[in-house]
């Protein structure tokens, strides 16, 4: 009796999930039309349909996990047993691939439709094109060596991780089966002066110590190219974060965009000359009167 959790390559805990995506996997990996006439694949097709056969249904995974290799005894004692053998397989496959009709295990062929699988594309963008939004052409050969280009539009805001569907793009089915979908996996480079936090934005810019101190105005670069005057008030503290409302990223499901925080750099003086530099020994002997 074989395991069917080793035949699928799953532990006991699988879930309904995971024994079916294991079964995607490997039917299409051993599916005789992909290998004709090869016997051992045949057999290894066989045998992940009987091991789905029995633990993609609840109660037979139960007796089968209760009582191991006895379990179609159990059930035979109860009542007439699983006919695992007889089992029309193309039932299976019209329930997980898309319909289609099929010959049973075991015939001389298979003429079940099968959808392709899903192809994943990594994509590498700019923040300014997260930012704007942007596309690219990702190009494929068919199975004769021609070549198929795909242009993929992808919105304004995605971050790493985000995944771009575009729908029939992906492998070619068998048999008449759908193709599968095309998914554009965005993977966002860092940038040399923002950094992206969900859909804020942070920035440091440096301020001279005079505008700390008596008050003014820093430039901030913004990623559409404009350049925006933040208002530094008097005595302002080295590292202070400012937050301007929506100049952060925009979000794919909505209009609002995030915020841009600003934290404040003091940039010190340096070459000073010997009048600047009496001068600033003048103000650390006034602040030293004043804190006596």
């Amino acid at each position: 009796m074989k395991d069917y959790y080793q035949v699928l390559g799953l532990n006991r805990s699988a879930s309904e999930q995971e024994i079916k995506q294991a079964y995607r996997k490997l039917a299409r990996t051993y599916h005789p039309d992909i290998n004709p006439g090869d016997k051992q694949a045949e057999t290894r097709f066989k045998e992940i349909n009987e091991a789905y056969e029995v633990l993609s249904d609840a109660e037979k995974r139960e007796k089968y996990d209760r009582f191991g290799s006895d379990w179609r005894r159990y059930e035979q004692a109860g009542g007439p047993g699983p006919d695992v053998s007889g089992t029309d397989f193309a039932d299976i496959f019209e329930t997980l691939f898309g319909g289609g009709t099929g010959r049973r295990a075991g015939n001389s062929g298979f003429n079940v439709r099968m959808n392709g699988h899903d192809i994943d594309q990594e994509v590498e963008l700019t923040l300014e094109e997260a930012f704007s939004g942007t596309q690219r052409s990702v190009q494929f050969s068919h199975a004769n060596g021609t070549p198929r280009t795909v242009t993929v539009k992808i919105p304004a805001g995605v971050d790493t991780g985000n995944r771009v569907r575009v729908p029939g793009e992906g492998a070619p089915g068998l048999n008449g089966g759908n193709r599968g979908d095309l998914y554009m996996v965005v993977k966002v480079q860092p940038h040399p002066r923002y950094e992206r936090r969900g859909d804020d934005l942070h920035i440091t810019v440096k301020a001279d110590l005079y505008t700390l101190i008596l008050g003014g105005q820093v430039a901030v670069p913004t990623l559409t190219g404009k350049t925006l005057n933040l208002t530094i008030p008097e005595q302002t503290q080295n590292g202070r974060v400012f937050r301007l409302g929506g100049q952060g990223m925009p979000t794919m499901r909505s209009e609002r965009r995030g915020n841009l925080y600003v934290t404040v750099s003091a940039e010190l003086p340096t070459n000073l000359t010997a009048s600047e530099r009496e001068l600033f020994v003048q103000l650390r002997q006034l602040r030293e009167v004043a804190a006596s």
